[in-house]
């Protein structure tokens, strides 16, 4: 069978986030359009990532809230029963609901311009795609955006558990809960998920290492975090994985704990968080002769989203930049537009990017917004901090654990950034992140209203912290950090 032959202004590999709006940018710029998915239609957010997730932990958050109805005077019938069955169908259910709004945007897509299939380079303008139906395509673009994501990592020490170790993307395939799970590593997904299962019952060990928590750098908020998450599940921060062994009935894990004691226990299933790797060396990437970073993305503008001064763009996960949804959909809708103009001999323009914000829905929420402690200039940089411990309206609803601490420059008084953890920080991130973008002053932040009793007074509290310190040049630290980035 002769192999069928395209050729296009722009082609599109990946049909998640980023290369949806990849696409959607392209055809706006009047370019004839390809997009290729081999894969399952439905982002990775709707389909096994953010909304799933949250449909978890919002049961999860429910059971959880009865165990603090007894301050308040209220009794129930305690314990509570988890239908584990019933947990699940309503997660799957709501999931399939938010798969089929994409689906619905995918359908809308033209059938010509659609390919389904995997793709590989030939050369930078060049594609073979094997069809899902069979045969080949071959597909001439004089641009090629590149989303093809990422897939989570499992690492070697785990491949003797065989089918019992799973990934979150089969969490939410399971008909039931399970009864015990040992979840390996602290980052956004281990914390989510290990705590939702742990807060419906199921029997959870988290592992993690170096006292590392989700994304957090600032000391005092790490701190804070550990202690908090510590005292909700069995999480060992700083464990030794040495072994796993498929048993008849699950696996029997071997670690050594936070205390350097040896531990051994048997658990239905290990899930795999220890990260993402990303899809570029299924694409034959290699053939193109671009070199790579360490990380093995090539380098490319971030505000452009081309890879060196080619026809080649890159966006979402598979950059691995800033993993979360919004910065793929921006990411793609900038990279798709200059492919685009680069295809009609236009030039390409700079795209705008948002401060940076990210959230992990753990009880209470972690957050950061702007730039984080890793990345500030300590000498020039004042900080200000709430303990919510004491904090009047998180008091008031039995959530009063965390803090927050925020940054500005000694010099200019401006707003630089916040890491936290605390009641509904989510909302609070985002406002942080959109005074951060503004590029405000600390002083026309505590200008803005405060109402009472919210918890964002709170936030007002760490303001006024902040406002006094920069005042008196009061730097974090006396000696030479890190540079400032992102700002």
């Amino acid at each position: 069978m002769n192999p069928i032959i395209y050729h296009t202004d722009v082609a599109v590999i990946g049909a998640g986030t980023a290369g949806l709006a990849a696409y959607r940018q392209s055809i706006a710029q009047g370019a004839s359009t390809l997009i290729i998915e081999g894969g399952p239609y439905g982002t990775t957010c709707a389909r096994v990532g953010c909304m799933p997730s949250k449909l978890l932990i919002a049961a999860a958050d429910a059971h959880h809230a009865l165990g603090r109805l007894h301050a308040f005077g209220i009794d129930l019938p305690m314990p509570a029963t988890i239908d584990g069955e019933r947990v699940m169908a309503r997660v799957r259910s709501e999931r399939d609901r938010f798969v089929g709004f994409v689906l619905d945007g995918v359908n809308n897509i033209p059938a010509e311009h659609k390919i389904r299939g995997y793709a590989q380079f030939n050369d930078a303008h060049t594609l073979t795609v094997n069809l899902e139906s069979g045969g080949q395509a071959t597909i001439h673009a004089k641009s090629i955006v590149i989303a093809s994501g990422s897939t989570p990592v499992i690492p070697e020490i785990l491949k003797p558990a065989g089918d019992r170790v799973v990934i979150n993307d089969d969490v939410f395939s399971c008909p039931t809960l399970p009864k015990s799970v040992l979840v390996l590593g602290a980052g956004v997904i281990g914390l989510e998920l290990g705590q939702a299962l742990s807060y419906l019952g199921v029997r959870v060990t988290l592992l993690g290492r170096n006292n590392g928590i989700g994304h957090l750098s600032d000391p005092v908020v790490r701190e804070s975090a550990l202690n908090i998450m510590q005292h909700s599940i069995d999480f060992q921060s700083n464990a030794q994985l040495e072994s796993v062994e498929r048993t008849t009935h699950g696996v029997q894990v071997n670690y050594i704990d936070d205390a350097g004691q040896a531990q051994s226990h048997e658990y239905d299933y290990v899930l795999a968080t220890t990260g993402r790797t990303i899809n570029l060396d299924n694409l034959n990437f290699k053939a193109l002769n671009i070199a790579t970073q360490p990380s093995g993305v090539p380098a490319f503008d971030r505000h452009t989203l081309q890879i060196e001064h080619s026809h080649l763009f890159i966006a979402g996960d598979v950059n691995a930049d800033v993993p979360l949804l919004h910065e793929a959909a921006d990411e793609g809708a900038i990279a798709g537009a200059n492919a685009a103009r680069l295809a009609q001999g236009q030039a390409i323009e700079s795209g705008h990017r948002r401060s940076p914000l990210a959230v992990i829905f753990s009880e209470p929420n972690i957050a950061t917004a702007g730039c984080m402690y890793r990345e500030l200039n300590l000498n020039t940089t004042a900080a200000g901090e709430v303990d919510f411990g004491d904090q009047g309206r998180s008091r008031v609803m039995q959530v009063n654990q965390g803090v927050l601490r925020v940054y500005g420059d000694i010099n200019t008084g401006r707003f630089l950034g916040a890491e936290m953890i605390g009641p509904r920080t989510e909302h609070i991130a985002h406002l942080l992140a959109w005074s951060h973008q503004m590029g405000l002053t600390v002083t026309q932040m505590l200008a803005m209203p405060f109402y009472h009793p919210v918890i964002e007074e709170g936030l007002r509290t760490a303001l006024r912290g902040l406002a006094a310190n920069i005042a008196n040049k009061n730097v974090i630290a006396p000696v030479c950090a890190h540079e400032v980035v992102g700002d």
